[in-house]
């Protein structure tokens, strides 16, 4: 009766029982990993709670949480909010049954004999993602009770009466817990007290076998996972009710660009990460006036302005500001002359510095990225700077790796946070909710350093670029690393420490001569604008190569009856592709992104690249997909079927694996059909 769900747990790591609690605070702080339909929850108040008469709330262990998925806001509020639990902790208590340790059976009572007498509280409110139709669902209250004598954590669900009291929802308490078996062996079970009367809302509450089958299972692997994060926890600068509430409003204010998004690229996936990212500058920009008691909005530029919505978006809202990128976008135009966007290249140095502005933005800046926080220094003793970034660039061009125990994801913004650190900046690390794997941001608004400093501070920066030019031309050692408490650490001490003396005169106005912009026009180089004669003569090559080498593969084939043999070919690596082929076509193809890899790759009806090795496709041996497609896609497919040759038809020697009516491709011109799809122009975004 009441058992939700239990799942056995192997612990052969020694993780348990911290690993449980660890798990639990993954599902008080960020719900939504688990829950799709929450976008976070806010840590109210925490704090240690007694089961005797006096029930004050005391200590606030906001540290042994991690300050919550709200991060500082949440934080401060959780310390702050003692007392304030204290007193609801009362209230609630008081609609506890004395008995069975005040909760119903068949949870597991608090307290007993030779247990301690006081439990840790938290406070938290359930926050849900907005909804396309209607009114946002409101947010919900939950009490946390952790007992960490018997392995539980309690949730009761709060509501609020018109007395501006809460009143435990009883229907939907449950308890999560921990049992250790013998040995390696544990449980995790979900137990509710009342499941007949158990009422899901869809959001916050889910029905009961969503937590005995999702929850359940993410727990358990959860308490074992030893695996911890190399980046920080999402939003963590930033109240997360407030980014709710304000992404929500801008959400649904620039829905419409998605329909009339006019660039090649997905819509969905530029207007609503652009639309995160402004939510999430808007509520920290707000943070910061309050903290520096500012009433002006704050003004910024952003370098790489790409298609141009973020300033769109941030000048609407009211922050005066422009953007300035390499390339005009066809969609600078739909704005109107209230967002400000400038087509100009920018050259590190004195003719591109800012001293009016409050903020530099540098949104998937690639070559600017690490220019930044050196333009924000140099500008103003109060300018800040916001940089995600996304391509790996150096000062002078790409970035090249030097610690292999790092991911290149990691190692990179731990360069740029060591650009941020050498140029005087306390530089703070944060997670965005945006639909990208390059998510993390860094952001430099506070100095190290007095202002009378600034001297020191800029010849600092100049040795610091110089040091790492002369690194790339000398290749020295590679195994430097990044030392958050010395920000140095990553110069390299081979290099001179004073610029060139024929480089001094140049870097008073341009930082590195040597520095390279973007194109105006970017090249298409994914092999998709080569001659199509000059693809056709590669592929043809490519094919026969794989066919007459031996031992041949033959597979059995059946066509109507009659048996025969189809030539599969053998695989050949690469590089073995690549040295059958003369130098002129292995030239061309150097030229382009990918290369011989990326035609085969783009030519995939003919050739299958696994594990750096080239195969001849078997049409037969594919499997259908198991997922569903979209509906948009299904259609699509629909209406390219038959609307090219069939390359096996014409080339191959024992002609198509596939009968005429299974092939997706046309056996004769007789079947050719018309294609449906209009193909869109390409732009580059």
């Amino acid at each position: 009766m009441g058992l939700v769900g239990t799942a056995a747990v192997r612990d052969g790591g020694a993780a348990l029982p911290h690993g449980f609690w660890a798990a639990v605070r993954v599902w008080l702080e960020k719900p939504q990993v688990a829950n799709r339909r929450l976008c976070g929850a806010a840590i109210e108040a925490e704090g240690t709670v007694s089961l005797g008469e006096g029930g004050e709330a005391s200590r606030p262990f906001a540290a042994v949480w991690g300050g919550g998925s709200g991060g500082g806001q949440e934080g401060r509020a959780a310390s702050a909010g003692a007392v304030e639990l204290g007193r609801l902790w009362r209230e609630v208590r008081d609609q506890l049954s004395a008995g069975h340790g005040y909760l119903p059976p068949p949870l597991t009572p608090w307290g007993g004999p030779g247990r301690r007498s006081e439990l840790r509280a938290v406070l938290r409110t359930l926050l849900p993602r907005g909804r396309s139709v209607g009114p946002p669902a409101p947010p919900t209250k939950e009490l946390a009770v952790e007992d960490v004598d018997t392995g539980t954590v309690t949730f009761l669900p709060l509501e609020e009466n018109s007395e501006g009291k809460y009143q435990i929802k009883k229907c939907n308490i449950y308890q999560i817990q921990l049992t250790h078996i013998k040995d390696e062996e544990w449980s995790v079970s979900i137990v509710a007290p009342f499941p007949e009367d158990w009422f899901s809302d869809g959001i916050a509450y889910p029905k009961l076998a969503w937590l005995g089958n999702e929850l359940l299972s993410r727990l358990a692997k959860w308490s074992v996972e030893q695996k911890p994060s190399e980046f920080k926890s999402t939003l963590s600068l930033i109240s997360v009710a407030k980014y709710s509430k304000v992404y929500q409003g801008l959400k649904e204010k620039y829905r419409e660009m998605v329909k009339v998004w006019p660039e090649v690229t997905d819509p969905e996936k530029f207007v609503y990460e652009d639309v995160a990212i402004a939510a999430y500058l808007l509520i920290l920009w707000e943070e910061e006036r309050k903290e520096k008691g500012l009433t002006k909005k704050q003004s910024f530029v952003d370098l790489g302005c790409g298609n141009g919505l973020l300033v769109h978006i941030l000048n609407n809202e009211g922050h005066s500001g422009r953007g300035i990128d390499v390339r005009r976008r066809k969609i600078w135009d739909m704005y109107g002359q209230e967002t400000h966007l400038e087509e100009s290249t920018i050259m590190p140095g004195d003719s591109h510095l800012f001293p009016d502005t409050d903020w530099l933005i540098g949104n998937h800046s690639d070559e600017l990225t690490p220019w930044i926080p050196v333009i924000a220094a140099r500008s103003s003793y109060s300018c800040c700077y916001f940089v995600l970034p996304c391509c790996f660039f150096d000062f002078h061009g790409k970035y090249s790796r030097r610690q292999s125990k790092k991911t290149q994801y990691r190692e990179y913004l731990d360069f740029v946070a060591q650009v941020g650190f050498v140029c005087g900046f306390h530089v703070e690390e944060d997670c965005l909710r945006i639909p990208s794997t390059k998510r993390v941001c860094l952001i430099g608004k506070n100095r190290t350093y007095p202002s009378t400093e600034r001297a020191l501070i800029d010849k600092q920066i100049t040795q610091y670029i110089n040091n790492r030019q002369t690194c790339a031309v000398v290749t020295c050692d590679r195994r430097v690393g990044f030392n958050h408490k010395d920000h140095s650490d990553g110069i390299c001490k081979e290099a001179d420490s004073e610029l060139p003396e024929n480089e001094t005169d140049a870097a008073g106005t341009i930082w590195m001569p040597g520095f390279q912009p973007r194109e105006k026009v970017e090249q298409i180089r994914n092999c998709a604008s080569l001659p199509r004669d000059f693809v056709d003569d590669v592929v043809l090559n490519v094919a026969n190569l794989l066919l007459n080498a031996t031992p041949q593969k033959s597979c059995s084939n059946i066509h109507g009856g009659n048996m025969n043999t189809w030539n599969q070919g053998e695989s050949l690596s690469l590089k073995e592709v690549a040295e059958h082929l003369n130098k002129e076509t292995l030239k061309r193809l150097k030229s382009e992104y990918g290369g011989l890899q990326t035609l085969l790759k783009n030519n995939h009806q003919v050739f299958e690249v696994l594990n750096g090795r080239v195969h001849i496709r078997d049409w037969r041996k594919e499997k259908p997909s198991t997922k569903t497609k979209p509906e948009v896609k299904r259609r699509l497919s629909a209406e390219a079927f038959k609307t090219r040759l069939c390359w096996f038809f014409i080339h191959h020697p024992d002609g198509c694996s596939l009968p005429s009516e299974s092939c997706p491709y046309a056996h004769g011109t007789e079947e050719l059909r018309q294609s449906q799809i209009i193909k869109k122009k390409k732009y580059i975004q």
